[in-house]
């Protein structure tokens, strides 16, 4: 999930990777950096979510070499829909050429197994929040919530979200929320892992089960 609040945004997800009932990885980190201040979250298929979000990087980091600026969150939300969306039915028309294969296919999975979360804080902009569901369509959002635990916590989110929160209070309604998607949702679990974004950068913290989340917070 991701939210805004008055000084940027927070980005937090469980830690849990499921393979069927098999849990394949307790402690995944499901945020991942694609730039300096801008981040995303992974669910669906953690391959496919890994690559594309590689790919994203890559580009992003020449737009910043051939245009001299850094890249907005919106430039972002838009490299992740265009391979979420656009290409989705290429495999129904023939076989690509070879160099555009993987790239086609990768789209073409993540249309339909996968759904990613962009969050991120530019100077233009300030900080924003896009969510891409299963299928590639874009919302900008004041928060966003997805993968298999959401489902739980819609209504949570609804009564206790508010604008302009501060950061301590973002911080605590994200860890409340994904404690309580880790509660009722099997395939949810693990640590809890958060990204604050302002405008000095990016924070990480991480919040472990044994003592209840409470600690250690920022790293």
């Amino acid at each position: 999930m991701a939210i805004n609040f008055k000084d940027g945004v927070i980005l937090g997800a469980d830690s849990r990777t499921t393979t069927g009932a098999y849990i394949a990885n307790r402690v995944t980190d499901k945020l991942t950096q694609v730039h300096d201040t801008i981040w995303c979250c992974r669910s669906g298929s953690a391959a496919d979510t890994q690559a594309v979000a590689d790919i994203v990087s890559y580009h992003l980091g020449m737009y910043g070499v051939v245009n001299q600026e850094r890249p907005t969150t919106q430039t972002a939300a838009a490299l992740f829909q265009e391979l979420c969306y656009d290409n989705k039915d290429i495999l129904r028309q023939g076989i690509p050429s070879r160099p555009r294969l993987l790239h086609q296919i990768l789209s073409y999975i993540m249309s339909r197994y996968a759904g990613i979360i962009i969050a991120g804080y530019d100077a233009r902009h300030g900080g924003q929040v896009y969510s891409i569901p299963l299928g590639g369509s874009l919302h900008k959002q004041s928060y966003a919530i997805g993968g298999s635990g959401s489902t739980y916590i819609y209504g949570y989110c609804d009564a206790n979200w508010r604008e302009g929160m501060t950061e301590e209070e973002g911080i605590e309604f994200v860890k409340n929320s994904l404690q309580e998607a880790i509660k009722w949702d099997g395939s949810s679990g693990g640590v809890i892992r958060m990204v604050v974004l302002t405008e000095k950068g990016a924070v990480r913290h991480l919040y472990l089960p044994d003592n209840g989340y409470t600690g250690p917070g920022s790293q």
